[in-house]
């Protein structure tokens, strides 16, 4: 068991869950009625725009098949679920259902900040074959996802905004092509992330000027059984920031490990770089000469207060 999931146990007391309300929540949510609200978006109704201290939202196991916008007015909202595997948000929407278009597939969307999720799911039910339908689509400032599950198959997080900045704690991260894809600043720590398909993690989409996009720290990169060719990532615009640090590599990862998307010109551009990975797939003997192997000092600017920078104050957990 990790260490994150052991202190929330030791926090909440384990089975308390079962018992309403343990932590004197603001908003009790329950699909079965047995709450103050029995969907989630009713609970976000009633919380108040631009709020000055954190609302917190304590959702019960069940179902919750809907499609939830966290608004820019709403902001420093916690949603803590009552178990990672027993309280799913989910919903269905795909890029060709109706021309929608990719972003607005999402199951939930936070443009707002201060927003955390915790030990609960987001899933997008689209399908293997359905194309692009996003997960979850955070564009908000100072977001935290911590011991959850976000779960598609293309384009599952979008992790998005030129200014956000996003921490995923003990998450697990699965999908099948760009599953995390994005402009954002973020940094994942002790995440899983599992491919489903062969092709691409990460489809990064850093602003020119900013010294990182997506930091793995400490993360393990599984896949399905028959899944062998995998690449770390390959950039949707010109200046594509990802660095994976002390990160455990399966034999799906690509010797190559990193694709151009056909625009060689990307490669004079795009910043991809790894540091003390271990596991088959981070042999870097075959690794494309235009990727970075940091050296100890380089690797030791990959702070979370560095990579948060102007961010002083946020309260984000410590790496283990």
């Amino acid at each position: 068991m990790n260490i994150l999931l052991c202190l929330f146990i030791l926090l909440t007391g384990g089975n308390s869950f079962a018992r309403g309300n343990p932590f004197d929540a603001d908003l009790v949510v329950a699909a079965d009625g047995s709450g103050d609200y029995s969907t989630i978006g009713e609970a976000l109704e009633a919380c108040r725009a631009f709020q000055g201290v954190e609302t917190l939202i304590f959702i019960k196991n069940g179902i919750y098949r809907e499609k939830i916008h966290i608004d820019s007015f709403l902001t420093n909202i916690r949603l803590l679920g009552e178990s990672v595997e027993k309280t799913i948000i989910s919903y269905g929407d795909y890029a060709a259902l109706n021309d929608m278009g990719t972003f607005r597939t999402f199951t939930m969307k936070i443009t707002g900040n201060d927003i955390t999720l915790e030990n609960l799911t987001v899933e997008n039910t689209a399908g293997f074959t359905a194309g692009q339908a996003v997960a979850l689509h955070v564009e908000g400032d100072r977001f935290k996802a911590i011991h959850c599950r976000i779960i598609g198959n293309q384009d599952t997080l979008y992790a998005a905004g030129e200014n956000s900045r996003q921490y995923y704690g003990d998450c697990l991260i699965e999908g099948s092509t760009d599953f995390i894809f994005g402009s954002a600043t973020a940094i994942f720590d002790y995440c899983a992330i599992h491919s489903k398909k062969n092709s691409y993690i990460t489809a990064a989409n850093t602003p020119e000027g900013k010294n990182f996009g997506y930091v793995f720290r400490h993360c393990e990169l599984t896949a399905e059984p028959e899944i062998d060719r995998v690449y770390l990532g390959r950039p949707w615009r010109a200046f594509a920031k990802v660095a994976y640090l002390n990160c455990q590599m399966g034999d799906h990862i690509v010797a190559e490990g990193w694709h151009n998307w056909s625009k060689p010109e990307r490669e004079k551009t795009a910043f991809y770089a790894e540091y003390g990975c271990t596991g088959p797939g981070s042999d870097r003997s075959q690794r494309v000469n235009w990727s970075h192997q940091l050296t100890e000092e380089e690797a030791r600017t990959y702070t979370t207060e560095n990579i948060f920078r102007h961010c002083s104050s946020w309260e984000v957990p410590s790496s283990r």
